[in-house]
């Protein structure tokens, strides 16, 4: 099994592209490739999921276990040729600024891969020998095995590139791009849109490709890729058999809500959930006999207007939420069963009305980062004082604070207080990966069957 980490010398630098354009050029080869994307980014995948024909997953150093991210990794390469892994931001860039936790670096060792470097070249030459020479020496331990140069001008540039960078350093350099806007993928204020939203269509990926395959050296890469000495670790995460479905759940997934760690879902599915899709926007209603609703995040701001206008919808979720169906809600998830949302025009829109809070999208910054959460009360994943990590990423702001916060204390902020959660809902901005915990999965599941079971009971439906 072949595996290759595609880095960058910081954000910006091209490493969706370059890593997008090695796998599709790899799989013009006719390799199947597993592509992964080290972090907790959701939009990123979508291009590796689009070009592959494969599910990109994430493996996050932070958020996961040693143990659990090597078991993720195991679990997906199966019966594929290569593994090709993204990195997110700088290669040393983590959650701390002394240790290497949550950054590339610490995932390209873990699995024992080889790094090929994403270097930005526009505005630089023999320069560049300096910048690949500090990334080389500053872990020796790491195997930075080759150099990618993005935005070269000419032939000419390149040839002093590359001369500079393999003398100076012995890195070889594995290939480029040129200076292309058509060669550059779709942003907005969260990253790259989407694929789901249309962000990119097929005509820019085949020439992206068609790119890659031109003035990439892929027979060496290749060769890099060989190098790879992946680690073995016991299961624990999923069971060694799938378990029988006992409750259906609802989960969110159109162009407003399209984040979710697929790992997840499929931990939920392994541990007893059927898991079923629908669409706030363009659904009338909840899928039949459901017994529990996931809503991720995404950008509910961007379609508002049609959120607030799918009455049926809105109000099939609130009954739900009342009769204390299990509801989770993450960042746009939350967002959707407040009262309304502020559009980046200033107008506001009526949402779900379960929870009593207003967004908007007002914010000077963006809130971004690791959280530690503490469970202050039982709920549909957690029970209280359990612990466990997440992720936090989003413009909006609520309007009315962390007034009437309930559901978690998170230690990054003082133990401030973050999240709503009343009966069987739990909404918060924090991202959670359902392996953080494990038994995260199986709770809500079980909270699931108990809210069937009662029903049933009852007789209602």
């Amino acid at each position: 099994m072949k595996a290759v980490v595609v880095a960058g010398v910081t954000s910006g630098v091209g490493k969706t592209t370059l890593a997008t354009g090695l796998m599709g050029a790899l799989v013009k080869r006719g390799l199947k490739v597993q592509p992964f994307k080290t972090g907790p980014d959701y939009i990123d995948p979508t291009y590796h999921t689009m070009v592959t024909g494969v599910c990109s997953r994430n493996l996050d150093t932070w958020l996961l276990s040693p143990d659990i991210i090597i078991e993720l990794f195991n679990r997906a390469v199966g019966g594929k040729d290569i593994a090709v892994i993204e990195g997110v931001m700088g290669l040393y860039d983590g959650r701390s600024s002394t240790n290497e936790e949550g950054s590339t670096a610490e995932l390209a060792k873990l699995l024992e891969a080889p790094v090929v470097l994403v270097v930005d070249s526009r505005k630089g030459a023999r320069s560049l020998a300096a910048v690949v020479a500090g990334y080389r020496d500053f872990d020796p331990s790491l195997r930075l095995e080759g150099v990618i140069l993005n935005g070269i001008g000419s032939d000419g540039h390149l040839s002093v590139c590359r001369e500079a960078i393999e003398h100076y350093t012995g890195v070889p350099v594995l290939g480029y791009l040129p200076r292309n806007k058509e060669l550059t993928l779709p942003e907005r204020h969260l990253g790259l849109v989407p694929t789901v939203e249309g962000g990119v269509n097929e005509d820019t990926l085949e020439r992206l490709v068609a790119q890659c395959e031109t003035t990439l050296d892929i027979p060496r890469i290749l060769r890099v890729s060989e190098s790879a000495d992946f680690p073995k670790t016991a299961a624990r995460l999923f069971p060694p058999a799938p378990v029988a479905a006992v409750a259906r759940i609802a989960v969110a997934r159109d162009k407003a809500f399209s984040f979710y760690y697929q790992d997840s879902l499929d931990l939920l599915e392994a541990r007893g959930a059927e898991i079923v899709s629908f669409s706030p926007l363009e659904d009338s209603g909840l899928p039949p006999d459901i017994a529990g609703i996931y809503i991720g995040g995404g950008f509910p701001e961007l379609y508002a207007a049609d959120l607030a206008a799918n009455t049926p919808m809105k109000e099939a979720i609130r009954l739900a939420a009342k009769r204390g169906m299990p509801l989770y809600a993450e960042c746009g998830g939350l967002m959707y069963l407040g009262k309304s949302i502020g559009d980046f025009q200033g107008n506001e829109f009526t949402m779900v009305e379960a929870i009593p809070v207003t967004s908007q999208i007002k914010s000077p910054r963006l809130s971004l980062g690791y959280r530690t959460v503490q469970a202050l009360r039982d709920g549909p994943l957690l029970r209280r004082g359990e612990t466990v990590r997440g992720h936090e990423f989003h413009w909006s702001v609520l309007r009315n604070g962390s007034e009437g916060a309930n559901a978690y204390r998170i230690t990054e902020r003082g133990d401030g207080i973050e999240g709503f959660q009343k009966q069987n809902l739990l909404a918060s901005y924090i991202h959670l990966h359902m392996g953080s915990l494990p038994g995260m999965a199986s709770r809500f599941i079980e909270n699931c069957r108990n809210f069937q079971d009662k029903f049933k009971q009852r007789g209602q439906p």
